[in-house]
């Protein structure tokens, strides 16, 4: 029986590639350097998947910043902005930008955590095989190959590198490009096939949202053809995330000889192989082991799902459901868990062990392990009380009377940022030192008051009319919330990736949630000790605390989603009696969590805006809520961020230049609004002119009483070197454009 993973994390087990990549970029370390350590990740990974037993090992799954990004510069999808750099210089300003140089948009990889970069195509995009020579996923498979191991490039597929495209004129539809893109991948099949590839995989995650008629006939017409090209390898269209419908039959019927499905995300994928008779000689790839969460897997179940999918293809390979890039690497590594909840996990290295294992139990060689004996997730009765006491949907007073009780002498076109402040080496060196008891709780205090003193002064001076205190003791948005918090648990490195070099550690969700104390009340009083501008205190949302973590699959998410908003709801109250008027309680998870299908949409929107409304509903009129969502395509949610009824929102809006804001301006969004203007995932400085521009652009379409200016997200990736003067530049440019205003 054969085994495989759909991808691996290719981050290295100690972050090699974020601290050299990263050297790079600061130009402490060459180029050949961080091209050292790539290979030697690869290398390890493709040694570690061969060890483990595996029949089948992906190649090209690793990425110096973005598969997708990988797959632009592959198929020479570089906008015009970005001719005359060098591949490598290319490929970085694609992701990060440069002095006068936008970067591609940034999104979320569907309804996952991680991001992706957004490709701009349009009618004058010459598609084909880019100038980088070797090709990446022929160079992999060489090496791999040169290493002694056999091994299936990956490479995301055609029409989901169109559907996942963003036009780069009004009108234009990326699927136009698809004979030239597919002419493009015949040839990279032609040159894998030369190189001795036996099968290629070909991803088509976008299988598993809706699709319409023609991108439907797009994706026949691109398998007719790739699967009639003679000289090429095996095809394995691998899907993952959901089910994926009408997609079935299409694959079944083409000239492909493998398919991928995952049967977590996608059990209806069962009864839909069973409705069309099998897929006959081809291969499946089944997706059986979770890729996205870590917990154990429930390998008898498993292996009786694979044993009623075996009559249903001409061979059956054992996978996990998705790239395991979604989950830590190894949790041999973690040595501070508790042994009840350490002894339910499984990380990146376990699920390849569980597919092993499946697949030799298939083969008769041995016999899986029962179902873990885990201890029930402990349940906290008087949480359990107070929500069946409390209204299913709470609702705050209607938002003109909040307005009128919020009246605080702002000027119009207020100035704020989103939160957190850069995180500077002796913040760092402050919380290890303070982690490892070599410095008192009072030491380490003392470091984070003072960080806060001058966070205040520097905003102070700038001008900025709504402060915050920074955030110099947190760690991360949602795992600093998780350490203070009943019912999660934290790992020391259980790293994730997010995007390019920006990794999380996502908090386990195991029990029945609450607050022991409050957690942001002594921080955010201090910060507010230190100035008479106001101070927003800053918390993290119900739906963003359980997107961003591994989350209990025992009871229904938004029964867990009021348990962490009831918390969220106590922290508020406290914020209040400490004198704090301006709350802001982030959700850029929102969008995120949005099913993949429409038919499930509606519920998930309602238990998500239920949670949010029991978050904040608590709140006094003269509170000002405010809310923050970034880097999602928010369009089909419209409704649902005014449904929060929060009374600012602020969003990602820099890269898409307002484009959002215009959307949701036309839907009668009525509330605060503040249109991010300043990119801070891009190390460049936009200027005041810049800045005025796009503030210009939102007040189009949005009324300057509710207009606020701030940057897109938080700053604690950013450095002061870039924060200082693009703060500088955006009071400058909001005085600007008030003045205009006013004149």
């Amino acid at each position: 029986m054969e085994t495989t993973v759909l991808g691996y994390p290719r981050i290295g087990a100690r972050r090699e590639l974020k601290k050299a990549t990263e050297a790079f970029w600061a130009g402490r370390e060459t180029r050949a350097h961080l091209t050292e350590t790539a290979a030697a990740l690869r290398r390890q990974t493709w040694e570690t998947l061969r060890d483990a037993g595996l029949s089948s090992i992906p190649s090209n799954t690793f990425s110096l910043y973005d598969h997708v990004l990988d797959t632009a510069a592959l198929f020479n999808a570089i906008p015009e902005r970005f001719a005359g750099l060098d591949g490598l210089g290319a490929y970085f300003t694609m992701a990060r930008g440069a002095d006068g140089i936008a970067p591609l948009e940034l999104t979320k990889w569907f309804d996952t955590n991680y991001h992706y970069l957004v490709p701009e195509l349009g009618p004058g995009t010459d598609l084909r095989l880019g100038r980088d020579r070797p090709l990446k996923p022929v160079q992999e498979y060489l090496d791999a190959w040169s290493h002694g191991i056999e091994t299936r490039p990956v490479v995301l597929g055609p029409l989901s590198f169109l559907l996942l495209s963003k036009p780069a004129e009004h009108g234009f539809s990326p699927l136009a490009l698809l004979d030239p893109l597919v002419d493009a991948y015949q040839q990279l099949l032609e040159k894998l096939h030369t190189a001795g590839a036996q099968w290629i995989q070909l991803d088509e995650p976008v299988l598993a949202a809706d699709r319409t008629a023609t991108e439907l006939a797009a994706l026949r017409h691109a398998y007719q053809r790739l699967g009639s090209h003679l000289r090429r390898p095996a095809l394995l269209v691998s899907t993952y995330f959901g089910e994926i419908g009408d997609a079935l039959p299409i694959l079944a019927a083409c000239p492909v000889e493998g398919i991928g499905l995952d049967f977590v995300a996608g059990p209806g994928n069962r009864a839909a192989l069973a409705e069309i008779g099998g897929i006959g000689v081809k291969t499946l790839v089944a997706g059986v082991v979770d890729g996205r969460n870590v917990w154990r897997a429930d390998l008898p179940g498993a292996l009786s799902l694979c044993e009623s999918l075996a009559d249903l293809a001409g061979n059956l390979v054992v996978s996990t459901s998705c790239s395991l890039l979604h989950v830590p690497l190894d949790l041999d590594t973690e040595t501070p868990l508790p042994p009840e909840i350490a002894g339910r996990l499984s990380f990146a290295r376990q699920k390849v062990d569980e597919v092993v294992a499946l697949g030799r139990a298939l083969d008769g060689d041995d016999l899986v392990a029962a179902p873990i004996a885990a201890a029930a997730p402990r349940v906290n009765a008087d949480i359990r009380a107070r929500l069946g006491a409390l209204a299913d949907d709470p609702v705050r007073p209607p938002y003109a009377a909040r307005q009128a009780a919020q009246a605080d002498g702002l000027p119009v076109l207020p100035t704020t940022t989103i939160g957190s402040f850069p995180q500077t080496a002796e913040i760092r060196a402050a919380r290890a030192g303070y982690q490892a008891g070599r410095i008192t709780q009072d030491a380490y205090e003392a470091v984070m008051r003072t960080q806060i003193d001058q966070v205040i002064a520097f905003q102070e001076d700038i001008g900025l009319d709504v402060l915050v205190h920074g955030e110099p003791e947190r760690n991360d948005m949602v795992q600093y919330f998780a350490e203070h918090l009943d019912g999660f648990a934290v790992t020391a490195g259980g790293w994730v990736q997010s995007y390019g070099t920006r990794y999380v550690r996502p908090p386990i969700l195991h029990g029945d949630v609450s607050r022991p104390e409050p957690i942001t009340v002594g921080w955010a009083s201090y910060a507010q000790s230190r100035t008479t501008r106001p101070v927003k205190g800053m918390l993290t949302g119900p739906v963003t605390m359980l997107a961003w973590s591994f989350v209990r699959d025992d009871q229904p998410l938004r029964e867990t989603a009021r348990q962490v908003a009831l918390a969220v709801r106590d922290e508020i109250a406290d914020l209040e009696a400490a004198g704090i008027r301006i709350i802001q309680v982030d959700e850029p998870a929102l969008r995120e969590l949005l099913p993949l299908r429409r038919a499930g949409r509606e519920a998930y929107l309602d238990w998500a805006v239920r949670a949010f409304r029991l978050a904040t509903s608590g709140a006094a009129d003269a509170t000002q809520i405010h809310t923050h969502m970034c880097y999602s395509e928010f369009g089909e949610i419209l409704g649902a961020i005014a449904a929060l009824d929060a009374d600012v929102t602020t969003v990602e809006a820099a890269r898409s230049r307002m484009e959002f804001i215009a959307d949701l301006a036309a839907a009668g969004f009525a509330h605060g609004i503040g249109p991010g203007v300043w990119d801070i995932h891009s190390p460049r400085v936009p200027s005041v002119d810049e800045i005025a521009e796009s503030l210009s652009l939102a007040l189009k379409v949005i009324d300057p009483a509710r207009l606020w200016a701030n940057p897109d997200c938080g700053l604690k990736t950013r450095g002061y070197a870039e924060t200082e003067p693009a703060l500088r530049n955006l009071v400058a440019a909001a005085r600007q454009v008030r003045a205009e205003f006013a004149g």
